[in-house]
């Protein structure tokens, strides 16, 4: 019995890992090759992209000179072109010294090229980091598509058994008296969820087949689990999507507010669930923690949760999206992520939420590996997230960051001269400093604080 433990467990460490060199692959190699493509365009010479650090597993020379290779560590990343002393493209004073007196082989090195040409070389890792996350984005609303309007029911989402008579394919005129809204409209759809009486059977004014009719069906937002958050109390617990809450404490309850209610106002006691699935019930024990959460004007609010996403009692029915919406609302989606990003730096450097909020590797492989299990949705959700972030990251104006360059390069620009190379080492060792030191906050935070 130990040994199958210990087998399952290691499996389970072995894909959360493989999870995280996964996903920080792909974003790196796309961080990496935006240095590229766009330094090559600009008439500067890659002579190595590398996929990993340390020892060289794999490795080809292509046509253009450009050495690709496969490093031992994949956790990370670099192109070095002509005339870099390393990763972080310090200055090789002797290749450069030496490309001097060749004019044209000086302009293909990364020191010798215009301003603007370095430029655009080092702001294209963030932003082609922000195109995938847009792309990803795209490319789940153009799979998911919209909710179709008028309001109609899709697939009905398993409930513990009642006598309901609402089918797939109704449209849904009213519930309970009260006229369904437009979905899009989330001031009016949210005063209609408000409005609806908190009882387990509604009464659904639908049309079905041309007839309209009245249909018996759930409360409109029953105690489902329709998602659970990576490392919650729900995910610790063992909850997982399609779950129904049916009592809390021997209660029983049967609406998402009834479950909501009970969290918030439990001031972090533990709760006792019992859960049904699929005709099976069983017990559960588990403890809302505190979590800091963005609010409408900007701010942050702390509140009791134990991780899960409520939803309708049914899957709406939903309809195609037309390819410049979908691209629209990928473009937005990746600004509010950013938006929401420096919202939540700000705020823990002011002290005003926890900086449990700052995510080492250790939190990022473990929501990696367990939206990886949730199902390709979420783990393609989860690489644009995380490029979105890695994009943000880049661009802050520390040295050794890319932001740090375009701060170097800004400073060239206003000054007509380059910092002097003394100046740069010094400023990338302070940038190096506290990257690493951060990376040791972030890490203890995940081991032992958070």
């Amino acid at each position: 019995m130990d040994a199958v433990f210990l087998v399952s467990q290691l499996g389970g460490l072995l894909y959360t890992i493989g999870s995280f060199v996964v996903v920080l692959s792909i974003i790196v190699f796309v961080h990496e090759y935006g240095h590229y493509i766009v330094g090559r365009w600009c008439g500067i010479h890659p002579e190595v992209f590398s996929l990993g650090f340390g020892p060289v597993l794999a490795s080809r020379v292509d046509k253009r000179g450009t050495r690709w290779q496969l490093a031992a560590f994949p956790f990370g990343g670099f192109v070095k072109f002509l005339g870099d002393a390393d990763a972080a493209s310090g200055k090789d004073a002797s290749a450069i010294s030496a490309a001097e007196r060749d004019p044209e082989l000086l302009r293909k090195t990364m020191h010798g090229a215009p301003l603007w040409a370095r430029a655009a070389t080092v702001a294209a890792g963030p932003i082609f980091n922000f195109i995938l996350a847009a792309v990803i984005f795209t490319g789940v609303n153009l799979s998911r598509g919209q909710m179709q309007e008028p309001f109609a029911v899709g697939e009905i989402k398993p409930l513990p058994a009642e006598s309901y008579t609402l089918q797939p394919g109704d449209e849904i005129l009213s519930v309970a008296g009260i006229e369904t809204p437009d979905f899009s409209d989330a001031v009016a759809w949210g005063a209609f969820e408000g409005g609806l009486p908190v009882e387990k059977v509604l009464e659904y004014r639908v049309v079905r087949d041309g007839q309209e009719m009245i249909a018996r069906g759930p409360y409109l937002t029953p105690s489902l689990v329709s998602g659970v958050a990576p490392r919650s109390a729900a995910s610790d617990a063992g909850l997982r999507e399609g779950d129904v809450i049916v009592r809390v404490d021997g209660e029983e309850i049967f609406a998402f507010s009834h479950l909501k209610e009970r969290v918030e106002t439990g001031a972090g006691a533990p709760l006792e669930l019992t859960v049904w699935n699929a005709g099976q019930t069983r017990e559960v024990t588990l403890t809302p923690r505190r979590t800091d959460e963005p609010t409408a004007d900007g701010g942050f609010q702390t509140n009791w949760r134990i991780g899960i996403a409520g939803g309708l009692a049914f899957e709406p029915a939903r309809e195609s999206v037309s390819p410049v919406a979908a691209v629209g609302q990928g473009v937005t989606q990746v600004w509010i992520m950013i938006e929401q990003s420096l919202s939540g730096l700000k705020h823990m450097i002011t002290g005003q939420i926890s900086t449990c909020n700052l995510s080492g590797p250790v939190a990022i492989a473990e929501i990696s590996g367990t939206l990886a299990s949730q199902g390709a949705m979420n783990f393609i959700w989860l690489i644009a997230a995380l490029s979105t972030g890695i994009g943000l990251l880049n661009l802050f104006p520390v040295p050794v960051l890319d932001g740090g360059h375009l701060v170097f390069f800004a400073y060239e620009a206003v000054t007509g001269k380059p910092p002097n190379d003394r100046a740069m080492q010094i400023l990338m060792t302070i940038g190096l400093t506290v990257i690493l030191g951060l990376m040791i906050f972030s890490v203890s935070n995940d081991l032992l604080f958070c």
